[in-house]
């Protein structure tokens, strides 16, 4: 008989490949002597850690300016978090619908809307009930080999698509069984409001990194700032750095929140199907904002291959890079 080992643990977040590399250099001083004064902040934000580096401002205007973007983290998980029940998605969630929604929750479903018209419904925010089919399938069966039956599958996506959901500014409302999930563009989401609080308060060379990653400007000494974009744990694909000067990354790989060990089973669900995307080991996306780089990584990584290159093609300044299984990577639009 054939047996299998228990699934992952499931991680609350994706497990980005993302790591700034200048802001290494920044942290062990291995910066030029005529490099600006530098505040770097790390600890926690959305369940994982998070860093900010805010370049030329006295400490004590960088440190009020991290307080404040914390605060705006925390205003905004309450708005977005699936994991905190008295969150605005939470509520929303539990009583099919919401009277009265903040601005942010409001912007934000539109914007999830359009993103998913632009991408044929690869990216889909109902796909909710997906998850806990699976979460549910192999709580119950932590040794099983596959997924959940094909009756569960469909039963799921019987309650999965955007044009079931009514999102007016008064008042938000789920049809029967839907369930949504911001946890492909909240990040991003989040990652914008705190450059742009950042921006706002006068900063332009600015490295935040909450789950995404958003540059305003260069880095110090002028050169851009240079990502690590490691390889997925299912891929041997070789280090790659990319410089980011005013831009954004995102990258989404299925092996990061698996409900198996192969990662056969993942969060990134093809959302006609049901079943998890197979396609990639890892697909990362440049972007002028976090929270479209978020939400096309997630989109891009389910849609059919064949499509990919149209959906680029619809959004200026975006690069995206598909990493293969085998290691390679393909640059859309190519170089």
């Amino acid at each position: 008989m054939r047996t299998c080992s228990p699934p992952l643990i499931l991680s609350r977040r994706r497990a980005l490949t993302i790591v700034a590399g200048t802001a290494a250099a920044l942290m062990t001083g291995r910066v030029a002597p005529a490099a600006p004064a530098f505040h770097v902040w790390e600890g926690t934000a959305l369940g994982a850690p998070a860093r900010l580096i805010l370049v030329g401002a006295a400490e004590h205007a960088s440190k009020a300016a991290v307080r404040a973007c914390l605060d705006e983290v925390e205003r905004l998980e309450r708005e977005f978090s699936l994991y905190r029940p008295d969150s605005a998605l939470s509520r929303l969630n539990a009583n099919g619908v919401l009277d009265r929604p903040s601005l942010d929750l409001f912007r934000l479903l539109r914007l999830s809307a359009t993103v998913g018209e632009q991408t044929g419904g690869a990216f889909d925010v109902t796909v909710q009930p997906l998850w806990q089919a699976y979460a549910d399938h192999f709580t119950a069966h932590p040794d099983a080999c596959s997924g959940p039956p094909p009756a569960a599958i469909a039963e799921a996506c019987s309650r999965v698509g955007c044009r079931r959901l009514s999102v007016r500014s008064e008042r938000i409302a789920l049809a029967p069984g839907m369930a949504l999930t911001f946890n492909g563009i909240a990040q991003g989401y989040i990652t914008d409001r705190v450059a742009d609080l950042l921006r706002a308060r006068g900063y332009t060379n600015v490295l935040v990194e909450m789950g995404e990653i958003r540059a305003l400007g260069p880095a110090p000494a002028e050169p851009p700032w240079s990502i690590a974009l490691a390889a997925p744990p299912s891929a041997a694909a070789e280090p790659l750095s990319l410089p980011l000067r005013d831009g954004a990354i995102a990258s989404s790989a299925g092996a990061a929140t698996a409900f198996d060990p192969a990662a056969r089973f993942h969060h990134l669900f093809v959302p006609d199907t049901g079943r998890s995307a197979d396609a990639f080991a890892a697909v990362t996306v440049v972007a002028p904002r976090a929270t479209l780089a978020d939400a096309l990584s997630t989109a891009l990584y389910v849609a059919p291959p064949s499509r990919i290159p149209a959906i680029v093609g619809r959004y200026p300044g975006v690069l995206a890079l598909l990493t293969l299984h085998s290691g390679q990577r393909l640059r859309i639009p190519a170089a």
